[in-house]
């Protein structure tokens, strides 16, 4: 894989990078109209902005924005707080990406929901609207999202993994999925012998492992980084949640001669009717 680890930058250095030029069939969605679009959302949806963080590639073609936040109505947790990030990109390399995600307050490492929280964009024809109202969507999420990240942090906090199952699943990480490099690799098994951080938690957990991993990831490309998050965050749970999902028994069961179904169910054919499919 092989990447520099990417260069925190400024806002202002983002607005003054020039605009790409690449026809007619491609949208210019410039980082400074993001950065806008964002601030304007999240001030009108009653976030306060208590951190931006930005990088970048040396030539601001490929751009990122990290906004930690704060909510009156917000789930409150003692390990993270809300985060909002976005991935732009001038020269066709990546789509516009925008999601809710969390930052964990002792290291700043990030979490990335793995699902419905993340948006991405072609530039190609009214990309400018649709990510502009996209961009509120995702924030309009953002409460109901962060509370599922907590109850996800809070089962990999209980989610025993021995180092053994850690090696397996940095093994996985690396061959199959290609979320790390062999660089991250090494900053992985360093954060396993001597952790720079305190999670609170037991070496041998998840939640543990989840933070090595992630802390790995701030040397990720930010073309990568939403989502390499993303997908790593999903991994994880499936882990997890599998885990501690009952198996189900196979019963010898007797299925009835005749199923009765009440005159008043509603079809499944009215069902679509009414969402006009």
């Amino acid at each position: 894989m092989g990447h520099r680890k990417p260069n925190e930058t400024t806002r202002a250095w983002l607005e003054s990078a020039p605009l790409p030029s690449h026809g007619d069939t491609y949208t210019v969605v410039s980082h400074k109209e993001v950065m806008d679009g964002v601030t304007k959302a999240l001030n009108k949806g009653g976030f306060t902005i208590t951190r931006e963080l930005y990088r970048a590639n040396l030539n601001a073609k490929i751009a990122q924005g990290i906004y930690h936040l704060a909510h009156a109505s917000s789930t409150t947790d003692s390990d993270m707080g809300m985060m909002f990030a976005w991935t732009n990109s001038y020269d066709k390399s990546t789509r516009f990406q925008c999601g809710i995600g969390a930052q964990v307050f002792v290291c700043n490492n990030g979490l990335i929901h793995g699902d419905l929280s993340t948006y991405g964009r072609k530039h190609t024809g009214t990309a400018n609207a649709e990510i502009a109202s996209h961009i509120v969507a995702q924030i309009g999420m953002a409460n109901n999202k962060f509370k599922t990240l907590v109850t996800d942090k809070d089962a990999m906090k209980i989610h025993k993994l021995s180092i053994t199952n850690q090696s397996e699943l940095l093994g996985r990480l690396f061959v199959e999925e290609k979320l790390l490099d062999t660089q991250q690799i090494g900053i992985v098994k360093s954060e396993i012998e001597t952790p720079s951080f305190n999670y609170g938690v037991d070496p041998d957990t998840a939640w543990m492992f989840y933070n090595n991993v992630t802390h790995a990831f701030k040397q990720t490309h930010p073309r990568n980084w939403m989502n390499y998050q993303s997908k790593f965050h999903k991994f994880m749970m499936a882990e997890v949640y599998t885990a501690h999902t009952p198996q189900q028994q196979d019963t010898a069961t007797t299925k009835p001669d005749i199923e009765v179904v009440p005159e008043d169910e509603t079809s499944v054919e009215s069902i679509f009717e009414s969402f006009n499919i």
